[in-house]
């Protein structure tokens, strides 16, 4: 399961490296967003369609201190809700410094529920981070993690890896960051590459190139376990990302957006 989890949501990290450049939130992201993508699993020649991703973004105030919230919705396609049904839906809720300061992700796994909550609280050099895991009639994790600097979840890294001024980037450049999943805090560092074109569906895209440390089992190896194409314009909106697994590969693709901040000059239609 955390597998799946993770590679719907791979497009995503950076935060701690931030720091040492300006956040562009409020020119990167509107109220009224919406993002799809496409999630594949790729084994030899063959690639299926696994299911499909709707991301969105809003001022919401429905928590305490929140802002923003950042929301996901994913469903497994026809062909895999045989084999492994999955509707998850994960909130995120920002303050106004667009820190996480909440976060929960119901997933309905062909009937059986399950909640993941995390509670974060900011002090000067530790961020300590309450996760909870629990069904409808059992506690499964309650448990309180500390960690050095900004920790966010899985999709808390997608919006804050879109506050990376990419004016500024410069090969070899290193983000890393700490993800909370469960009881676990994982480690992960993208490390900027290059500008590249990325051609999916007679369309391609102009991007930014990053590969990707993930610091967890589910992958085959820590070193480049995933590499992510991000549109390379002010929305800054991942369009492509690829992971090797221990079985076969994960490829994420752009599929359509609306309400964007800025036109999506990234995107090129092919002749």
């Amino acid at each position: 399961m955390k597998t799946i989890h993770i590679i719907i949501l791979l497009a995503s990290i950076c935060s701690e490296g931030l720091s040492a450049q300006n956040r562009i939130f409020s020119s990167s992201l509107k109220s009224g967003e919406t993002v799809n993508y496409d999630l594949y699993f790729k084994w030899g020649i063959v690639m299926a369609r696994a299911g499909e991703a709707a991301f969105s973004y809003s001022n919401n105030h429905t928590v305490s201190d929140a802002a923003y919230r950042y929301r996901m919705t994913f469903k497994t396609a026809k062909f895999f809700d045989g084999i492994f049904k999955m509707r998850d839906t994960l909130d995120c809720y920002f303050n106004n410094n667009y820190k996480l300061i909440y976060s929960r992700k119901g997933s309905d796994e062909g009937g059986y529920y399950l909640v993941d909550e995390l509670k974060l609280k900011y002090g000067m050099d530790v961020t300590e981070v309450h996760s909870k895991r629990y069904t409808l009639t059992a506690l499964k994790i309650d448990t309180t993690m500390t960690a050095t600097g900004e920790v966010v979840d899985m999709l808390g890294a997608i919006f804050f890896m879109r506050g990376i001024d990419r004016k500024k980037l410069q090969i070899g450049d290193k983000f890393h960051i700490t993800v909370a999943i469960g009881r676990d805090l994982v480690k992960t560092t993208f490390i900027y590459q290059n500008q590249a074109i990325v051609e999916h569906e007679n369309v391609k895209f102009n991007t930014r190139y990053f590969k990707i440390d993930i610091y967890d089992e589910a992958f085959e190896s820590t070193k480049t376990s995933a590499e992510v194409w991000v549109g390379d314009d002010d929305n800054f909106l991942p369009v492509k990302v690829r992971s090797k697994l221990k079985l076969g590969y994960a490829e994420v693709y752009y599929k359509k957006s609306s309400g964007l901040a800025h036109p999506l000059v990234c995107k090129v239609k092919m002749k």
